[in-house]
């Protein structure tokens, strides 16, 4: 009867050693996960930190290489008025003023208020470059891993979204200030005035200079977003170990 008992007894024992083995099996992972989970919710990732500071650099780079070379286009003479992708036309609501004035043969005034526009935006450009450059500098991108893979132009997007209203009021005060340096005032003054006395139409006094600022403001962005194409899909325009390494990740996406 003893021996029985021992035979059972030992008939037992490697069940309950699986047995134990299998629920410790299955404890450790958990419990492992637990400590590598909480640890790394801690301990920030010094490898990522430096690759959102390098990506971070690396778009402000881009931004200003925007800035340099393109934008830098626009403030010579010409630099609107011959680029058909900027050049600032008659405002919407103006269309008319152009056709009556062509029709009562005075097209040349509205060739002179379209190239005196165009002429104010070049000379404005030109004094307000550093607004951009100082914009850029103090720019934080928290999200610039998502700017970095976002469409081709998104980096401009983000400058432009946050730097919009601030450069507006810093940007209208020299398009004004440009408005009467290249005289744009007085032709426009003469322009508007010759429409308003054709007879039967309806009398407009526009505000050129809000005009002007928009449509310079929407040509410098336009040709930021330009070179940041060109650095997104030009491998010869990265031009710097930093936007090559930077750049590098968007071409893997």
């Amino acid at each position: 009867m003893k021996m029985k008992k021992v035979f059972i007894l030992l008939a037992f024992t490697p069940i309950i050693s699986l047995a134990q083995v299998k629920k410790s099996k299955v404890k450790l992972p958990k419990a492992v996960t637990k400590v590598i989970s909480s640890t790394s919710s801690v301990i920030p990732s010094s490898t990522s930190v430096s690759s959102a500071l390098d990506i971070s650099a690396g778009l402000k780079e881009a931004l200003n290489n925007g800035i340099t070379k393109q934008v830098a286009k626009l403030a010579i003479e010409d630099g609107f008025y011959n680029n058909d992708a900027v050049k600032i036309l008659m405002p919407e609501e103006l269309q008319n003023v152009e056709s009556k004035l062509r029709k009562f043969g005075m097209g040349h005034l509205a060739d002179q208020g379209i190239l005196a526009m165009n002429r104010a935006a070049e000379d404005a450009v030109k004094e307000a470059t550093p607004i951009f450059v100082t914009a850029v500098k103090n720019m934080s991108i928290t999200d610039a891993k998502a700017i970095l893979l976002g469409n081709e132009n998104a980096a401009t997007t983000y400058l432009q979204g946050a730097t919009n209203k601030e450069l507006y009021a810093k940007f209208s005060p020299v398009v004004q200030q440009s408005i009467g340096k290249v005289g744009a005032d007085t032709i426009w003054s003469t322009l508007i005035n010759n429409y308003n006395e054709i007879p039967f139409v309806n009398k407009v006094n526009p505000d050129i200079t809000d005009y002007i600022t928009n449509k310079a403001m929407e040509g410098v962005f336009k040709m930021i977003a330009v070179e940041e194409k060109n650095i997104r899909t030009d491998l010869k325009s990265r031009t710097s170990s930093l936007l090559q390494q930077v750049f590098a990740i968007q071409d893997k996406k």
